[in-house]
């Protein structure tokens, strides 16, 4: 999942600040994000290939072990040690504490639904993002936005299908981890000019291994050689999508690479096929179409708001 994975995940870092100065540059912005968005699936595949014999738990703390070993070094270059770049720390925890808990209920819907379902529920987030933000945030939201997002719901119930069998606990799970992505970025807003993005993430990451280093005593399962493999796997990949992600919002407008971050639901299928067996079946194809296509409205509509388009 992009910090999410979020994705499950575009909608965070479209909230970061971009570095000031260099032009414009949107293809390749639109190529990193590309880059970014190819990977970050490979992660949630990995995860679910090692749910066979892991705790979810385990999962999630070699996912933020390994990725705070590539991410906090480059953080610490990038940007120096400065203790005003742990100014609100409570917030930061706050934030950490929200993206361990999607990790945390993504992966465990993974176990039971594919990987692509689960993902397309995860971008529920937007949606809930922008139906938060004149409470949360003060900023008004338009007619228009606010169709887009009863829109984006409806196209979640055609995923979801409730009363016609369709839905599990799985399904619930990925919810969940859509409701605490949002509030993670709505914490990532406020949170916006406290410290450079790569930063942010940094204390995330640490905040995350923190809490389930803690979890570690009672569910550790030694892994051999070929699991730890795919365990420093699991979290290289998902550094390196996040800082390709965060180089991506550094080359070009949000509202111009948001559309292109959807695109990690197509990599998800292709994983799902290849490593599961796995293919959405035509009504949750219609429904990944309508909610991508109301997220997309929703960034494009709050671009030109913002005078980015």
């Amino acid at each position: 999942m992009s910090e999410s994975n979020i994705t499950l995940t575009t909608a965070v870092e479209s909230e970061t600040p971009r570095a000031s100065g260099p032009p414009d540059r949107p293809l390749l912005g639109i190529l990193l994000m590309l880059c970014s968005v190819a990977l970050l699936p490979i992660m949630d595949g990995l995860a679910k290939v090692m749910s066979e014999t892991f705790f979810v738990a385990q999962l999630v703390f070699a996912r933020f072990f390994f990725q705070s070993a590539v991410i906090v070094p480059i953080a610490i270059w990038r940007n120096g040690a400065s203790r005003r770049h742990f100014n609100h720390l409570p917030l930061q925890i706050a934030r950490g504490i929200c993206i361990l808990t999607a990790t945390g209920l993504f992966f465990t819907a993974i176990v039971t639904m594919p990987i692509a379902d689960a993902l397309a529920l995860l971008f529920v987030a937007p949606l809930i993002v922008t139906a938060l933000s004149p409470l949360v945030l003060a900023e008004p939201v338009g007619v228009r936005r606010w169709s887009a997002v009863i829109v984006g719901f409806i196209g979640a119930l055609v995923i979801l299908r409730p009363g016609l069998g369709v839905l599990q606990p799985g399904a619930l799970l990925a919810l969940g981890a859509g409701l605490s992505f949002a509030i993670y970025v709505l914490l990532t807003r406020k949170l916006s000019h406290a410290a450079p993005p790569l930063v942010t993430l940094s204390i995330t990451s640490l905040v995350g291994l923190a809490v389930t280093a803690g979890i570690m005593p009672f569910v550790w399962i030694t892994p051999n050689a070929t699991e730890l493999a795919m365990f420093v796997a699991m979290g290289v990949v998902g550094a390196i999508g996040h800082y390709l992600m965060i180089r991506a919002y550094e080359q070009a407008p949000a509202s111009v690479l948001a559309p292109f971050g959807y695109g990690e639901i197509v990599m998800a299928v292709v994983i799902g096929y290849f490593w599961f067996g796995d293919f959405p079946d035509l009504p949750t194809w219609v429904g990944i179409a309508i909610l991508a296509a109301s997220g997309i409205y929703i960034s494009l509509r709050e671009g030109k708001k913002r005078g980015k388009v």
